[in-house]
């Protein structure tokens, strides 16, 4: 069954299909946007396509790789009845929706997610955007796709490291929203796992859940999904985007901001020791970088969307399944974090 994302009077459904079926749904006039990697590993999804291919990684997710997308569509006659389409993972999702979202003032947008991280995060929640070398999607909008399509099979070619970029997302969900979800991840590690279809389909529902609450982001409720993206955000920024997988990121973001929690009494004392061990059983970095800059993180964290002013605000846990927005963090709790690594 299909689940169906509300946005404002615009819901859009996330369909699990094989990629045979997905080619049938697309629309009729379209432009594939996807990565090097994916053209060799799919050349038979894209026969026949207009293809606009980008380097993998995060470097991709930038303002000249956006010029020389939206270049390319100008030039093949791309026009306002053209869907592009995004069939990769998370970088190419997020730059082929801003490319949608700003290419001829907007066009269809379809999602079609190949990696964990974006089948249960990235592609669901109608945020699409770039990054600055001031910051992590800094320069973006709101652009709901016309429908998102992931097929599981793609997640059987990743690489391992890639697998684990996407669980840091996946257990995010049973840390924020749904503490039983735990229980069915607890030794979850190989896309073949039997049980990753049903855990795909819950964490779709619990962020769509949030999304139709919030899909602007005004309420603060959708802001609960950034538990551990604050300083997640900055280590990616510091590293200078690639070094550090944004899954990575997040899974040392989240230990340091239960951290912080705890530091502030928002948090659990038990917490921290849980998201360490749950994080590093599945091989995900739980400790910055050996001679990680505290001053350099802090200074990205000021430019964080959520922030205010400059003043810091974290998604916090308050209970195992629970999160809130908090605003004004003092600067000298978040240093004594960082310092701590």
């Amino acid at each position: 069954m299909d689940l169906i994302v509300e946005h404002e009077g615009k819901p859009y459904p996330v369909a699990f299909r094989s990629l045979v079926q997905i080619k049938d749904a697309l629309p009729t006039s379209r432009a594939v946007v996807t990565d090097e990697n994916l053209a060799r590993l799919y050349p038979g999804f894209l026969e026949g396509e207009r293809v606009v291919t980008v380097a993998p990684g995060e470097a991709s997710k930038g303002l000249a790789t956006y010029e020389r997308v939206v270049r390319e569509l100008a030039q093949s006659g791309a026009d306002r009845k053209t869907a592009i389409v995004g069939f990769g993972g998370g970088v190419v999702g997020d730059l082929a929706g801003f490319v949608a979202a700003t290419y001829l003032r907007g066009v269809p947008f379809v999602q079609i997610p190949t990696t964990l991280l974006a089948q249960v995060d990235s592609s669901v929640g109608a945020k699409v955007g770039i990054d600055l070398p001031e910051g992590k999607n800094l320069l973006g909008s709101f652009w709901p796709p016309i429908a998102v399509y992931a097929d599981l099979g793609t997640l059987r070619t990743l690489p391992a490291r890639e697998f684990r970029n996407g669980l840091a997302e996946v257990w995010k969900y049973a840390y924020i929203m749904d503490a039983p979800l735990a229980s069915a991840l607890e030794g979850l590690t190989q896309p073949g796992d039997p049980r990753l279809e049903g855990v795909v389909r819950r964490c779709v529902e619990l962020k769509a859940e949030v999304v139709g609450e919030d899909p602007f982001e005004r309420s603060g409720r959708r802001a609960i999904l950034n538990f551990g993206h604050t300083i997640g955000h900055a280590i990616e920024a510091v590293t200078g985007y690639g070094a550090v997988l944004h899954g990575e990121a997040i899974a040392i973001g989240m230990v340091l901001e239960a951290r912080l929690g705890e530091r502030l009494g928002i948090t659990p004392p038990e917490t921290t020791a849980l998201v360490r061990r749950t994080l590093g059983e599945v091989g995900l970095p739980t400790a910055l970088r050996e001679g990680s800059d505290p001053d350099a993180l802090l200074g990205v964290m000021r430019r964080d969307k959520k922030a205010t002013q400059g003043r810091l605000a974290f998604s916090l846990v308050e209970t195992l399944g629970t999160c809130k927005l908090y605003h004004d963090v003092p600067e000298d709790a978040v240093l004594g974090v960082l310092q701590a690594g």
